[in-house]
């Protein structure tokens, strides 16, 4: 399935910070966690992500940290801030209503196999 450069874009921040919430990690990992929950529906580039890593620190709603992996290579981490989660939920609030209001209309448009009622 296709899934818009709109939609993808729109969805980034909150994905980003409920990976987050679920704790502190680097982008790569943010990527195949993206790919993973969207069963590889959702296929983020690092050009796309580490922007969106950018803003959110600028906003004071993520912080990095260096840290050493496994590996003995260094890696910068982000972490959800207080302002963060404050955004996170706000987000959530949102991201519902505009959910339930398109469920609400696609009910009163489509039949449960997909065909157009109007």
């Amino acid at each position: 399935m296709f899934i818009s450069k709109d939609l993808t874009a729109a969805s980034s921040i909150p994905l980003v910070l409920s990976i987050l919430k679920l704790g502190d990690n680097y982008g790569y990992a943010i990527i195949k966690i993206v790919r993973e929950y969207s069963g590889d529906e959702i296929q983020w580039t690092e050009g796309m992500l580490y922007p969106v890593l950018h803003k959110l620190e600028e906003q004071g709603m993520i912080r990095s940290y260096w840290q050493e992996s496994d590996t003995g290579r260094k890696r910068k981490y982000y972490a959800l801030s207080k302002e963060g989660e404050k955004g996170l939920d706000d987000m959530r609030l949102q991201w519902d209503k505009v959910h339930t209001t398109l469920n609400g209309l696609w009910k009163n448009l489509f039949s449960e196999e997909g065909v157009c009622l109007i």
